[in-house]
């Protein structure tokens, strides 16, 4: 587990490149995250765009479950939608890997420094959802292919609600909250799964 580096790049060729890369090489970590992988392969077949809000049809997104030293999981309860749920959101410029988009939208979203981030995915969903433009226009219906990341709470870690959530909150895998965004669950083994196998 590292901590990533943010690009400078101006435009999201790179994040678009990253994306092809890791998803091209991923071992996915169930049938439904194959499944997930395949689709998103071919929503990249349409270029840089696919990386952003404005394609409509549907866009990547990253998002990270972070889990402490108790193998407890932090959930937010997404302000606009009332689902309990992993944190992430949309990649922007300036976000060199999917990973680090993770990273980004993770710590601001939990407040919590020095986050530790495996850089390889723990899963893949795609879902619909009603969502922005980012241009102030009224949300319409699109989906997101959203990339999930493991990262690991430092020791005592203190989580800090954002704007954007109506909580926050640590969790115990077998005493989840309810009501729960779907797919957030699935994550779940392959993180724990993951935490098991490498020395972080």
């Amino acid at each position: 587990m590292a901590t990533p580096e943010r690009s400078g790049g101006g435009d999201m060729s790179e994040l678009y490149q990253d994306a092809v890369d890791v998803l091209s090489t991923w071992i996915a970590t169930s049938e439904v995250a194959e499944t997930n992988r395949k689709r998103t392969l071919g929503l990249l077949a349409d270029g840089p765009v696919a990386m952003t809000r404005a394609h409509r049809a549907g866009h990547v997104t990253a998002s990270a479950l972070i889990v402490d030293d108790a193998r407890r999981v932090l959930l937010c309860l997404h302000g606009r939608l009332g689902l309990w749920m992993q944190l992430g959101g949309h990649c922007e410029e300036g976000d060199g890997t999917l990973a680090a988009a993770a990273f980004r939208e993770a710590t601001e979203e939990s407040g919590i420094p020095g986050l530790v981030l495996d850089p390889v995915p723990i899963d893949i969903d795609v879902h619909e959802v009603r969502c922005g433009a980012g241009d102030g226009s009224p949300a319409t219906s699109s989906v997101h292919f959203d990339v999930r990341f493991l990262l690991r709470a430092p020791s005592g870690a203190i989580a800090r609600i954002s704007d954007e959530s109506s909580d926050l909150a640590w969790f115990d895998p077998d005493a989840l909250p309810s009501p729960l965004a779907a797919g957030t669950i699935q994550q779940i083994a392959p993180a724990l799964a993951r935490l098991s196998s490498r020395a972080v």
